[in-house]
């Protein structure tokens, strides 16, 4: 598994050079953006090192990551602010360089959502299919677990160890789950090569 890394291994530079001095708009930027923070660890961050990096080990770019995250942030009762996420999105994340259009916005964010599904089909028919040992099972759960924490980490989520914890050992309480019922599944009617009876996956779904 690649190391963890940190967020000042993502260079450190800006991305884009000012064409001309700043100017102080702050007056224009809403309360809530101003104070947004999730993003506060990867100030200077330039955004091909985050591309980068998450393609190396996940399905989603840097775009869809930063903002499925500011819709769910900036969700209300009445849905989520995308005309304040897209014209907002350089001060809300430090990466991002450019503002976005409400359809940016909403395509980004549903690229995120089937890339997710995606990749849950995938790695459940992994699991599944009985193409892990549950000792590789493990290690894998361990591994994809360990770059979700990395990526809440630099979201500025504190992770306390007991929390860590009581966290894999439940996801690896319902992947031990997930792959005995599959092992019923695929076995329903066929004779169980360890102790030789005849296995239905109805009946152990009864019991």
């Amino acid at each position: 598994m690649p190391e963890r890394a940190s967020p000042a291994d993502w260079d450190l530079t800006p991305a884009v050079e000012p064409t001309e001095a700043p100017t102080d708009d702050t007056d224009d930027v809403p309360e809530d953006v101003r104070e947004y923070a999730r993003f506060s660890k990867m100030d200077g961050a330039q955004y091909d090192r985050v591309n980068e990096f998450l393609r190396d080990r996940t399905y989603i770019t840097a775009r869809e990551w930063a903002i499925a995250r500011l819709c769910a942030d900036f969700r209300t009762e009445t849905g989520v602010e995308m005309t304040k996420i897209g014209e907002n999105l350089p001060e809300l994340v430090p990466f991002m360089t450019d503002t976005y259009s409400p359809q940016a916005v909403n395509q980004a964010r549903s690229a995120f959502e089937d890339k997710v599904r995606m990749a849950g089909a995938t790695f459940l028919y992994g699991a599944m299919s009985g193409f892990f040992t549950a000792d590789e099972l493990d290690d894998l759960m361990y591994e994809v677990t360990e770059v979700a924490k990395f990526l809440l980490e630099v979201e500025g989520v504190d992770l306390a160890v007991e929390e860590e914890l009581e966290a894999e050992e439940r996801i690896s309480s319902v992947m031990r789950d997930v792959r005995s019922a599959s092992d019923e599944l695929r076995h329903d009617g066929t004779e169980c090569p360890n102790c030789g009876h005849t296995i239905d996956a109805d009946a152990s779904a009864d019991d």
